[in-house]
């Protein structure tokens, strides 16, 4: 049974396939988009699991692709109720001995910053803050790689980048080959600072052993760094916002309506099937699904060659940013032993804890990638110390993010023992650091394993890059050569999810860009901002 038709159909109210169906709408398609959940915004959400008034973030954290997000200027997300705040000390470390911590401040505040590092190493404060601001006056130039379609210069154009910007300090082509941890060896000393770049590259989805991404460090995660805005009211606000968006320009979202499989006629994309019957679509599908999901189970094999089908099976997730998400419920927010030397790292927007030099943290890094549940320690967010809306009056919630072994690594046993388990394991060692953590102080805690985001947000184990990554699942790889640029080989078809170019992170470049390659095929108006240039 045919239960309606559109020009376009997007599968999944991701932020990405909200940006997709925005865009759609405005070119003039009548576009729908299927979700299978209650909520829009996919790993963009905020709940209250625990307790009435305690807001938890259980996926995206902080907001660092605000300044040059197409749709936020397109769109005007703010007058749709998106609000921001930048928190002048943006992320540290604190130690369970109390020595001073290192502190990173946002871009305007780098003296704050050079301050901080200068306690161990001044060397060190002069080369973060020297390739901080060399990162920052690229800007431009990385909002053009990300809003883009990848293209096969990509390498070449990085070693270009790193002569240009860095070559005058030594730091030239031949660093784009290094790994992350070479790098941030070779260029600082400080061991403290180390642990707290290691985690820092992590959150943006390079692997620190990760051979052949040195430049995506010096340019990408060097500019990302410090770069962060907390939502007001909870990450939600922005799927909210876009949500509005997409009202406003004529989307029609359809909730609570899993999709079970794309219609393929003479080769072509002309709906999806779901639970309510089928959706005909008379211009394209969009999908927001992972491309395994959407080639495997939503396309079928016996509608693919075997080229796509062996690609789509070779597509792999984690192990390296595999996330589990702790919350608790607090009295008093944490008093570090570190604040006697800053007391900024009381009001740190993201604090690491569990790590007492570079060894331990990249030990932690290591045991997770390889499968091995890691010694306890985390990046912890109090986002209620500004947004008072997060917990209730005179009460604080922290939420952080473990990184873990991939969901399919532990049998549903194993993930319960953990849930069980390890924040207690962790609240010890927090409690080292910040001795007011105590038992007493925390009202209630619970965590977000992997294998329960891979049932609730769809993110395959767990990992929020949706797709290693790794130089053959990057750039004009991802993801894999024959489908970097949106379309499946099947027409009609388009891949707008976080596993296409350039993948997981909350900048909708995965949607902006399927609209582009949508626009070509189709004639429609382009995106493109004059004040942006792309």
């Amino acid at each position: 049974m045919v239960h309606r038709s559109y020009d376009a159909i997007v599968i999944g109210a991701g932020h990405n396939g909200l940006c997709t169906a925005a865009y759609l709408a405005r070119a003039g398609l009548k576009t729908a988009i299927v979700e299978r959940r209650h909520e829009e915004g996919g790993g963009v959400n905020t709940e209250e699991p625990l307790r009435p008034g305690f807001r938890f973030n259980l996926h995206a954290q902080f907001m660092e692709f605000f300044d040059i997000m197409p749709m936020i200027q397109d769109f005007d997300l703010e007058s749709l109720g998106l609000r921001t705040i930048v928190p002048e000390a943006q992320a540290g470390i604190a130690f369970a001995d109390g020595r001073p911590p290192v502190i990173l401040h946002r871009p305007d505040l780098l003296d704050r910053t050079h301050a901080s590092i200068a306690r161990y190493s001044r060397s060190d404060a002069d080369t973060y803050v020297d390739l901080k601001r060399r990162a920052q006056a690229i800007q431009q130039m990385l909002a053009v790689g990300l809003y883009n379609p990848p293209t096969a210069q990509g390498d070449a154009t990085q070693a270009m980048i790193l002569e240009s910007v860095f070559g005058d300090i030594g730091i030239t082509s031949h660093f784009a080959t290094k790994s992350p941890k070479v790098v941030i060896d070779e260029l600082f000393e400080t061991d403290e600072l180390r642990a707290l770049l290691y985690r820092c590259c992590v959150e943006f989805g390079f692997p620190v052993d990760q051979t052949g991404t040195g430049a995506g460090f010096l340019t990408f995660v060097m500019w990302t760094m410090a770069n962060w805005k907390l939502v007001l009211g909870g990450t939600h606000t922005l799927a909210k916002a876009m949500t509005q968006a997409c009202y406003r320009e004529g989307v029609e979202l359809i909730e609570n309506n899993s999709v079970s499989g794309i219609i393929i006629e003479d080769g072509r994309a002309v709906g999806v099937h779901t639970r309510t019957g089928d959706i005909r679509a008379t211009k394209c599908v969009a999908s927001n699904a992972n491309v395994q999901q959407t080639l495997l189970d939503l396309v079928g094999e016996e509608n693919l060659s075997e080229l796509w089908i062996k690609r789509a099976k070779a597509f792999r997730s984690g192990p390296s940013h595999v996330l589990g998400t702790p919350m608790f419920c607090l009295h008093d927010a944490p008093d570090y032993r570190s604040a006697a030397h800053d007391p900024e790292i009381n009001r740190t927007f993201y604090t690491l804890v569990g790590y007492e030099s570079a060894r331990e943290c990249i030990d932690y890094i290591r045991d997770a990638y390889m499968g091995r549940m890691p010694s306890p320690g985390a990046g912890l967010w109090v986002n209620s110390l500004w947004d008072r809306s997060q917990a209730p009056p005179g009460h604080h919630s922290a939420t952080g993010w473990y990184f873990l072994p991939p969901a399919s690594d532990l049998s549903a046993e194993e993930w319960a023992h953990v849930r069980a388990t390890f924040n207690d394991r962790f609240l010890a060692r927090w409690r080292e650091a910040a001795p007011n953590m105590t038992p007493g102080n925390v009202i209630e805690h619970r965590v977000h394993t992997p294998d329960l985001m891979e049932r609730k947000n769809m993110i395959l184990e767990g990992d929020f890059s949706n797709g290693e990554f790794s130089p053959d699942q990057m750039g004009i790889n991802r993801p894999f050569p024959e489908a970097s640029q949106y379309r499946a080989e099947i027409d009609g078809l388009y891949f707008c999810g976080p596993s296409s170019y350039p993948g997981g992170g909350v900048h909708s470049a995965c949607g902006y860009n399927a609209y582009k390659t949508i626009a070509e095929d189709l004639g429609l108006p382009s995106p493109v901002v004059s004040s942006r240039g792309y």
